[in-house]
């Protein structure tokens, strides 16, 4: 019998929760809760609705769709509210060192923007795909839902996995990314975000967040880069719909190369999201096998029971492990007469 996904992914949005709650009662925070807890309301709603497709009018696919919707939409909400919390909390910043690892790599951001501002049209391009993300992450869940249900909690749970990774490291060494480090690009080029975004950005980890609302929240992390992990999450999970396999690939290509124009993000900011999202599918994988999965270790065992025989005059060959032959028996069957 499945085991329901419901109780470990509820459970993530319960220890968020948790966490949320202690941190608003040892400091000194205002919170817009009218705000809040309406979008709660929402998500309520919604994993209700999804709770009762799944056990009193059993429709897979629905149920998948709607919780999908109702847990995204919570724990976005309760991660956002744990990344401002902890900005009283966070360490030193190292914008620096990272800029001078992208340099040493041989990245030089201000020329990557010099060029990107004379080419226009391939900015605009790069706009497009680094807003793409999130239309991506929605359509991703509603077409999982129809056609594998069970992918769509597996998606969630990695989804989760991956903002908390990049949560925890960002909250031991905060980094906005390099629009807070070099001189700001040309105005007059078209960006998803701007050095005024990262000013602001240094001023909240300075000066404390103040009034933290759904209504002015804002993306925190540079490094690792959560834009490039979702980035990779939806190009490996679109990876089984063949409609939407390839120009889910194109598209994310775009997105990461994207992610340090439109994004203001430092190269390593990109690369430090592949280890945190290797991590997230894994642990979603463990935590949450779905039939694909248990297919993959089917594959794996009958590969196990392929052996490998030594002969004098030949190279080792794989061959298929067979049953010894039963062995003839003196006595004749008889053959069974019909009366």
């Amino acid at each position: 019998m499945r085991r329901s996904p419901f109780p470990v992914l509820l459970a993530v949005a319960a220890l968020l929760a948790a966490a949320d709650g202690v941190l608003l009662a040892r400091g000194q925070f205002q919170l817009d809760i009218a705000a809040y807890l309406r979008l709660c309301l929402l998500s309520a709603v919604l994993l209700g609705a999804a709770r009762v497709y799944a056990t009193v009018r059993p429709d897979p696919r629905l149920a998948a769709m709607l919780f999908g919707t109702g847990f995204l939409c919570l724990f976005s909400l309760e991660a956002s509210i744990l990344n401002y919390l902890l900005l009283p909390h966070a360490g030193a910043r190292m914008d620096v060192l990272l800029a001078a690892s992208d340099r040493a790599m041989g990245f030089d951001w201000p020329r990557v923007m010099g060029f990107m501002a004379r080419h226009p049209v391939l900015n605009g391009a790069a706009q497009f795909a680094y807003s793409s993300m999130l239309p991506q992450v929605a359509l991703l869940t509603i077409l999982l839902a129809s056609t594998r249900p069970q992918r769509v909690y597996s998606f969630c749970l990695a989804l989760s996995l991956a903002a908390l990774v990049c949560i925890a490291v960002w909250s031991f060494a905060p980094s906005f990314g390099a629009f807070s480090v070099y001189p700001p690009p040309p105005s007059s080029m078209a960006l998803a975000l701007d050095s005024a975004y990262a000013r602001d950005l240094i001023h909240l980890l300075r000066d404390g967040p103040g009034l933290i609302s759904p209504h002015d929240a804002r993306g925190l992390i540079g490094f690792p880069s959560y834009h490039a992990a979702l980035a990779l999450l939806v190009a490996w999970y679109a990876w089984p719909l063949r409609l939407l396999r390839w120009p889910a690939i194109v598209l994310n290509i775009a997105v990461l190369a994207a992610t340090p124009v439109q994004g203001g993000h430092h190269l390593v900011d990109v690369l430090g999201a592949v280890p945190v999202t290797v991590f997230a599918l894994f642990a979603a994988m463990w935590l949450m096998p779905t039939e694909e999965d248990v297919k993959s270790v089917g594959l794996v065992n009958k590969a196990a029971m392929l052996g490998a025989n030594l002969r004098p005059s030949e190279v080792f060959r794989s061959v298929a492990e067979q049953k010894p032959k039963p062995e003839r028996s003196a006595i004749k069957a008889k053959l069974n007469t019909v009366p």
